[in-house]
């Protein structure tokens, strides 16, 4: 996944200082934007945001204050580069919940491996799920509410598992965690092998699943999942529930209940700028939409295109 990183630096000097670090690291972005356009580096929800204090036009405390009350980039690293040695000015930089305080002339090996390292430490506090290694609940709203700020075009898709509660029923949570897993791969493989660098998969919780596409065939992704899915879920089961199709479980009051194997339920919202207000909105959406899936016997997806 592309790491966004924006840079406050007037002169784009820091900008070219890292685009040189990591030119052979393909999966760091650096923009650099000028101190009064701090909103289009705020809106965009960076993965980290380095300023240059020698080159702005603004008190870096006030800057510094401002960046970390915008509710979205509350958790957003921050690093300041400065040529100012005084031991009380950076304490008063690092009170504001300032990461890394970095003293010029730049040590660029320093600089590299404090970037990375404060990346790969923030991707791996974000991963919520140990069981799949996918983002969770605040990375997933993030992610869509930057795409309505900036009036992209997409879709999220909802994944749920059918009859998936008689499944552990039966073969018990530890072989119900591997069909999560089998299914966070799946989803990875048919979505990440499309060549587009800014697709995004989170792990709700449970079985439940989601992803942001950019605008391609989502008719045919769903279909490549289901087809995957269907075929590979049979090695989760025995021979025998295999051949009848369906597992029995016994209901609370002891009557045995008959259960079609787990399927997967795909729910698709096409998203077009000015459609949505907020996630919330899309949220109803998607859940009436994954709802009408779950309907339908079997792995099955709908897309809702609704334009208004």
């Amino acid at each position: 996944m592309i790491q966004d990183i924006f840079i406050i630096d007037n002169t784009q000097s820091v900008q070219n200082v890292l685009k040189q670090l990591f030119k052979d690291d393909i999966d760091y972005q650096f923009k650099s934007v000028k101190t009064e356009e701090l909103n289009i580096a705020l809106q965009n929800i960076p993965d980290m945001i380095i300023i240059d204090e020698d080159t702005i036009n603004m008190d870096i405390i006030d800057l510094c204050k401002s960046i970390r009350e915008n509710e979205d980039n509350s958790i957003t690293p921050i690093i300041v580069i400065s040529s100012n040695w005084e031991k009380e000015h950076r304490i008063k930089i690092l009170e504001q919940s300032i990461e890394y305080f970095i003293i010029k002339p730049i040590d660029c090996e320093y600089l590299y491996y404090t970037v990375k390292n404060i990346l790969r430490l923030l991707q791996t506090n974000r991963r919520v799920s140990p069981l799949t290694g996918l983002p969770g609940n605040v990375q997933i709203q993030a992610e869509i509410k930057k795409r309505l700020l900036n009036k992209e075009k997409f879709a999220i898709f909802y994944f749920d598992l059918d009859n998936f509660k008689a499944y552990n029923d039966i073969y018990g949570f530890s072989n119900g965690d591997e069909i999560i897993k089998f299914t966070a791969k799946t989803i990875v493989k048919n979505i990440h092998n499309m060549s587009m660098d800014d697709n995004f998969i989170g792990h709700i919780g449970g079985d439940d699943f989601l992803a942001i596409v950019q605008p391609s065939d989502y008719e045919q992704i769903c279909k490549n999942i289901i087809a995957e899915f269907d075929e590979q879920v049979l090695d989760y089961y025995n021979q025998e529930d295999i051949n009848k199709g369906y597992i029995e479980v016994a209901n609370r009051r002891g009557i045995i209940e008959q259960f079609p194997l787990t399927s997967i339920s795909i729910g698709v919202v096409e998203i077009e700028p000015g459609r949505y207000r907020n996630t919330l909105e899309i949220g109803e959406v998607g859940a009436q939409v994954k709802h009408q899936a779950k309907s339908i016997m079997g792995s099955t997806y709908i897309i809702n295109r609704r334009k208004k």
